[in-house]
Parts: structure tokens; sequence; C-alpha cells
């Protein structure tokens, strides 16, 4: 069987989903796997040996460029991708009308959520086949248990295997050290830099160097100003895969709610994980290793609370 998932964004809604990939090989063997995932997360999929092959989109871009040759072009290139590929089936993680569009190009069965189980219900309207999957429950979960109703087998009771290999070789610190991540895609994400600076002295406390990520040049300011003051250390600019290796090899990680954070849990880091816009319940952090969440929608925690929760983390 050749089947192709489409889980397209964003980074931490596609670590949620990569658990299906090894709840389908169990249960069904020799089952080929394509991920559909837009270009900038694409190098997630591609840390999975589960998968095939991770065929890149750019609708983000191409939305805002409708009236070009060159995006109609992209578009028809993909689409004959998907059509070659011959798929016996595709599963849709995401549920929103842009991905259960982009599942029927691929000229095969379509299987999703139903009307009652995600954001957008049109979307149910293009699937030939539906699963109703409660929206309380965790984003892991979710995808577990739509992957379970339409693979035909019952929902594993082990823990969600997460099956991401991080590259090696590549940029690395050296000696010990834990990771901050202080950046996030909105402001109303960010916690106080003096915070930061404060788990970055408790960490330097315990031996281990705080590296403070960065990915935006307009990131890459603040992640300075926290290192210095906690004789901490800034990267370069890493990609995807590198940035995976790096959190994998950390004796800690303490981010906000972000893609990276995320990827720090399901590489079975201990991970702390910062919120201070929404509630971490159906998306809180979630991993192997010992991970927690903290904070809430107007429940911005304070640094005694951080420092109390990492202290619980770590190693006896």
């Amino acid at each position: 069987m050749r089947l192709l998932i489409v889980k397209t964004s964003s980074m931490g809604d596609v670590v949620h989903a990569m658990p299906v990939v090894a709840d389908l090989r169990c249960h069904l063997p020799g089952v080929e796997i394509d991920w559909l995932v837009e270009a900038p997360f694409a190098a997630i999929p591609q840390l999975h040996p589960g998968i095939r092959r991770v065929l890149p989109m750019a609708w983000r871009k191409w939305r805002g460029q409708l009236g070009k040759p060159a995006t109609w072009r992209a578009m028809r290139a993909l689409r004959a991708q998907l059509r070659e590929a011959a798929y016996d089936g595709v599963l849709d993680l995401q549920g929103l009308l842009k991905s259960a569009l982009w599942a029927r190009q691929a000229g095969a069965p379509v299987a999703g959520y139903d009307r009652a189980s995600i954001r957008e219900p049109a979307a149910a309207w293009l699937y030939q086949r539906t699963a109703a999957v409660s929206r309380e429950l965790h984003a892991v979960e979710r995808c577990r248990r739509l992957a379970a109703a339409h693979g035909g087998y019952a929902l594993p009771d082990t823990p969600p295997d997460f099956g991401l290999v991080p590259p090696h070789g590549g940029w690395a610190p050296r000696g010990d050290y834990a990771v901050l991540i202080p950046n996030a895609s909105r402001k109303e994400k960010l916690w106080p830099e003096r915070h930061w600076v404060a788990v970055g002295r408790r960490l330097l406390e315990l031996g281990w160097t705080p590296l403070v990520l960065w990915g935006r040049d307009e990131e890459q300011t603040l992640a300075e100003r926290i290192a210095a003051g906690c004789d901490g250390e800034v990267p370069p600019f890493l990609k995807v895969g590198e940035m995976a290796s790096v959190l994998a090899g950390a004796k800690t990680v303490v981010g906000l709610d972000t893609g990276f954070t995320h990827l720090a849990a399901a590489l079975g880091r201990p991970t702390l994980g910062i919120y201070c816009d929404h509630e971490p319940g159906l998306a809180g952090i979630t991993g192997p290793g010992p991970v927690a969440s903290i904070g809430g929608k107007g429940q911005v925690p304070g640094r005694a609370e951080v420092l109390a929760l990492l202290e619980q983390q770590l190693p006896r």
C-alpha cells in the first residue's frame, strides 16, 4: 500500500503528527508513506527514516502570487508529482480547506476528519471517508486516532513514537550545554528577557553552557543580549536539521510554545515549555523524556515558578 500523508504546517503541528508513521508501519506492514508539507518544515519529516519521500510545497508563497505564471507552473508540477506516485490513499491530518484541496490533487481516495471534528467543516466535503475525533484531545492523540480509524486498527496503547533521527555532524557547542528558546512567531508569546537571563544563570551554575537559539535576524539581537547576561553562547544560523542535532545533544531545553521546543521534546530531551498566550492543554509539550508545560492564556508564569519546575526536571 502506498499512502500520502498531508500535514503541511506549522512546525509544531508537523512534529505532533510524526507518531502516526510508527503506528501505520506497525499495523499495516509494508505500507509506503510519503508526506506533503510546506517547504520551511520539510526537514521534520525528512528526519524520519520510515517516510519514503517528502514532497515540499510553497502554498504560503503561492497564494500571494496567483497572478504570476510561474506560480501556476510550480503548482502544476507538484500536482504531476502527486499523480505520478499512484497512491492507494491519502490521509489529511491537517483538516483545512487548503490541505483537503491539495490532498485531492493526488487522484486517490482521501480520508480525514468529519465536519464536527475540524476547524473548517467544509473540508470534510472533499473527503471520501471521514471519522469523528474529539477536538478536546491533544494534537498528538487526535492524529493517532484519525490514522487508526481509517487504517482499521485499534488505537495503540503505547506512548507516541516520534521516530525522529537527527543528522550527525555540523555545528555543535563544546562541552555540556542546555538550550534556551526565547523567540516566537508572535510577541504575545514572549517571556520577559530578565527571566531568561535568570534561567540561564541557573543552568550555568549546573555546569552547562546556556545556548540561546534564534532563527530570524531580528531574533538574533535578543539571543545575544540574553547570552551576554548569563555567560551563554549564541550559535550561528542553523538550518532545521542542524538545529535538531543541537537539540538532541542538550542536557535540558527551556523554550516558548514554538516549533523547536516541541521538536526538542520529540527528540527525548527534558523539555520545559513556557506558555504566555494560550492554554497548553491541546498542544502541550509531549515527548518520551521528562516534559512539562507551564502558563496559559492570561497566565504568564513567573520566574520562580519556571525555576522551580526546572529543578523538578533535573537529574538526581
